[in-house]
């Protein structure tokens, strides 16, 4: 076993400083981009504030976590690099492991649970990473992962709770002050707290007056209740569409520093992330998984600062979405907007019946996306037929103007969703 190997999560690490962020940007000059900083006139208005978008969604490995992988196995010493290295994730900081392995020719191992989307693990092994499927969860693989390092003396590369990997995040504070010096606030996702910790520590060193707002997931709100009770909780067991910041404990040193530097921890629903990643498609033409538009998602949800003035920036923090969940997002992403209702009409089982209803609702000018036809469940009474509508229109007051006019002409329906 490699004793200099193990992360010992017990150990107390030591509080990462700004010139040491100022060195990891040196360490990822070259590997990593620096990412864009756009200004949009779309989500200003709609957040009520100047608002610019930190473009982390089109970092190499589609995520800002390769930041602080690489900055990590950086620093690793020749006896370390040579038993390799070894990460649990069922997603970004499994890819941007991989990849920083292969950039530095490491041998790397990535546990996934056998939960893990197909897509994130064929993406993680195309970066040459072996991967390893254990548990039926991610508490479960980092169960294994620690198991395997002990054993094969690899050095695990956690996630978020290590200075290293802290102060490669941080870099993404100074490409924002170089961009926007003037910035007023900065919101960005925040689930184990590495980003949060590592961006407040680069901006809070050169501007103390920045105030930087990190965004849980409601149905996760670790670090809220760590700083309210001042010492680190567990949330229970619960469900958010925004796996990347679905943490039921931060860690020990991340907390330490938002304590100190993070200026409030505020929460957002799952509801309003589906919408934001809907309108980041449509508007901005950018796809954003559900972490990375969390902190945008609380901004339009409950409207910027008191100043429409002030200078806002919104950290856009990964764009790996499977595509299976983007479709779900797009269907219910209408759907909220009021552009996509679904009804169900029951009609006389006779010639025509349908087409009367069809001639009917066009003459509103709406679009029937799809119709399915029931004539054999339990619900529909004989010599009457059952229709679901799927229907998209223009906006809300489009979908009411079509339910007032289906009573008006007397046409039976229920309004599914």
């Amino acid at each position: 076993m490699n004793d200099e190997s193990m992360w010992n999560p017990d150990k107390r690490q030591r509080m990462p400083k700004a010139e040491e962020i100022l060195k990891a940007r040196e360490l990822l000059s070259g590997t990593v981009r620096k990412t864009p900083l756009q200004s949009s006139r779309t989500f200003s208005g709609l957040a009520g504030t100047n608002l610019f978008m930190k473009l982390e969604c089109l970092q190499v490995t589609g995520s800002f976590k390769v930041r602080g992988a690489f900055v990590k196995v950086s620093k690793l010493s020749d006896k370390q690099a040579g038993y390799g290295v070894i990460a649990a994730s069922a997603g970004n900081h499994a890819q941007g492991v991989a990849y920083a392995a292969a950039i530095k020719k490491i041998p790397c191992t990535i546990i996934m649970p056998q939960n893990a989307s197909p897509a994130k693990v064929a993406a993680t092994r195309s970066y040459g990473a072996k991967v390893v499927r254990r548990g039926a969860n991610y508490d479960e693989a980092w169960e294994a992962t620690q198991e395997i390092a002990k054993a094969e003396g690899k050095t695990i590369i956690h996630a978020f709770d290590d200075p290293d990997v802290i102060t490669g995040q941080g870099t993404i504070g100074l490409e924002i002050l170089e961009d926007l010096p003037d910035v007023d606030r900065i919101y960005l996702p925040l689930g184990g707290g590495g980003l949060a910790a590592g961006v407040a520590i680069a901006v809070k060193s050169k501007k103390p007056n920045v105030k930087i707002i990190g965004v849980e997931s409601k149905a996760f709100p670790a670090m809220k209740e760590s700083i309210a009770k001042g010492s680190l909780q567990s949330t229970k067991r619960g469900y958010s569409i925004a796996d990347g910041i679905a943490v039921k404990q931060p860690g020990k040193l991340t907390y330490e520093i938002v304590s100190k530097y993070v200026d409030d921890v505020v929460l957002v629903e799952d509801v309003s992330i589906v919408k934001t990643m809907f309108l980041l498609m449509e508007r901005a033409k950018l796809v954003v998984e559900p972490a990375g538009a969390a902190s945008l998602a609380y901004l339009l949800s409950n409207g910027g600062p008191a100043g429409r003035n002030d200078k806002v920036t919104t950290i856009l923090s990964g764009g790996n979405v499977d595509m299976y969940l983007l479709g779900q997002v797009v269907a219910k992403g209408l759907m909220q907007m009021g552009r996509m209702l679904k009804i169900f009409i029951l009609l006389p089982d006779k010639p025509g019946a349908l087409k009367g209803v069809v001639d009917s609702i066009s003459e509103l000018s709406i679009n029937i996306v799809e119709v399915e036809h029931d004539r054999l469940s339990s619900h529909i009474p004989a010599g009457t037929a059952g229709v679901y509508l799927s229907l998209e229109m223009e906006d809300k007051k489009h979908a009411q103007r079509l339910i007032e006019f289906l009573k008006q002409k007397g046409i039976e329906f229920k309004v599914i969703s």
